[in-house]
């Protein structure tokens, strides 16, 4: 097959130009636009190593993976590589010095947060030990002149967003930031290369909270588990680089050049009280509220800055594990159209309910994994344009995740943390990105923008509760029917 791929009978609302290249790289690749040409760039490795700090190959190095190089690679003036964890303290939350001081009695029970980027001892890009590793240079104090208040704090996250993790050592971070009434924040960005979502929230377990498990490992044991996390982290790793970062031509409501100025915004509602009434109202689940929630909050934003509501897609993340798979964390994805239009909250949300109840019956997740890799082994050009198309802003708006935090509350030091948030980098031509995650009977909303192309993104997170508080408050079938 060659390289240039005739597609002038497929239809122009697609988003497909006339002529397209296809790259032959499945997984390691990012898009850059010329002209009509979609080109496949390859990682490099001296650009991964850019910045590392010199030194010499050692033994004990763990040879990048392709994935490492190209979530490393896809790293930009832009596009952060990092994720971020937000947790509010208190009150009586532990200053600095304490938090040092807990997490360098723990560091050998996450020994992959102790190696930065280098060498094998044939040149290669690896992951070693850092001899100079020291916890003080990465729990640091965030400079500010008083304890600041929510809106102060979201500045400071959104600042910290933007900043790129220094690869002279260990690809992580926890900035501590000193808030009112004797509460601290931690704002923890790790690299995306160096941890997923799970392996975050077990390192956050084994460093952080005073109830963990992993206490009662051994240096040896860690380092299983440790294996176990990177066989893990690698497989979701491919799905993730091939998902999120490929430029589409088209546009969207949030399409757009994306800066490198970010804004971020929270909010967090009663997780017992959105999955009684979810379930009350049609049988919705709570990933079902979660995504009506979203979608009030969106309509409300679209209806105050463009005036035009009709549906917007989302992408959704699925979970693909089965028992007995080698790999624990293979995720795909379904997209589905959420009604901006429709004002009344049960209405949305039973919408929604029947879309995600058609998609998981027909296995739209499963069958859309089985096509990419049908496709691929006939021709990974074929895989990869497939996958091209179905990430068009047209396809999709944005991406709205839901994953589990702790089932418990949780404290650090004796201080209870009382807010949880992630965050996750929006990519080429996606200006938004929402992350909802659970904090035992809490859940948290955090949501991440371009600060140019989506101006007052607070005012968007502030329509969580009343959203919420709307689905609360609405009869249920019963008192419908009687009245």
């Amino acid at each position: 097959m060659g390289g240039l791929v005739e597609l002038r009978s497929l239809p122009r609302n697609l988003g497909a130009p006339p002529l397209v290249r296809l790259g032959t790289i499945r997984h390691n690749f990012r898009c850059v636009e010329d002209g009509t040409d979609l080109q496949p760039v390859k990682p490099r490795p001296d650009a991964v190593l850019a910045g590392a700090r010199a030194g010499g190959p050692t033994s004990d190095a763990i040879p990048l993976a392709a994935e490492d190089l190209a979530i490393l690679d896809i790293e930009s003036p832009t596009i952060a590589g990092h994720t971020c964890k937000v947790l509010r303290i208190g009150p009586d939350a532990p200053d600095l010095a304490m938090l040092r001081r807990r997490i360098a009695e723990r560091i050998h029970l996450t020994p992959a947060l102790t190696r930065r980027l280098g060498t094998t001892r044939d040149g290669q890009p690896a992951w070693v030990p850092d001899p100079g590793f020291d916890v003080d240079e990465h729990v640091v104090e965030h400079a500010h002149d008083h304890p600041v208040g929510s809106q102060d704090l979201r500045r400071c996250v959104a600042r910290l967003f933007e900043q790129r993790l220094d690869r002279q050592r260990a690809l992580w971070r926890m900035d501590v930031i000193e808030l009112e009434h004797g509460h601290r924040a931690i704002v923890w960005r790790i690299h995306h290369a160096l941890a997923d979502g799970t392996a975050s929230r077990r390192y956050a377990r084994a460093l952080l909270w005073d109830e963990s498990p992993e206490q009662q490992l051994t240096e040896a044991q860690a380092a299983v588990q440790h294996a176990a996390d990177e066989r893990r982290r690698r497989g979701h790793l491919a799905g993730y680089v091939r998902r999120e970062f490929k430029r589409s031509r088209t546009r969207s409501p949030f399409d757009g050049t994306i800066g490198r100025r970010r804004e971020v915004g929270f909010a967090t509602v009663p997780l017992p009280a959105v999955h009684d009434a979810a379930k009350a109202l049609c049988g919705a689940t709570l990933n079902d509220a979660v995504l009506s929630i979203v979608a009030g909050c969106l309509r409300h934003w679209v209806s105050e800055h463009h005036g035009q509501l009709g549906s917007i897609r989302v992408k959704v993340p699925v979970s693909l594990h089965h028992e007995g798979d080698g790999v624990a964390n293979h995720d795909s994805q379904f997209s589905l159209g959420l009604p901006l239009g429709e004002a009344d909250p049960v209405t949305r949300l039973t919408i929604i309910h029947e879309r995600t109840r058609t998609r998981k019956r027909a296995q739209d997740a499963e069958q859309r994994e089985v096509l990419l890799h049908e496709l691929g082994s006939v021709s990974p050009r074929l895989e990869h344009f497939a996958t091209q198309l179905e990430r068009s802003p047209r396809r999709f708006a944005l991406n709205v995740s839901n994953v589990p935090g702790p089932r418990e509350h949780v404290s650090v030091l004796s201080a209870p943390v009382y807010r949880l948030h992630s965050l996750a980098e929006i990519s080429h031509h996606h200006a938004l990105r929402v992350s909802v995650m659970s904090l035992a009977d809490l859940l948290g909303f955090g949501f991440c923008a371009d600060a140019e192309l989506i101006p007052d993104l607070q005012t968007m997170a502030d329509q969580v509760e009343p959203e919420t508080q709307a689905l609360l408050d609405a009869p249920s079938p019963a008192e419908r029917a009687r009245s």
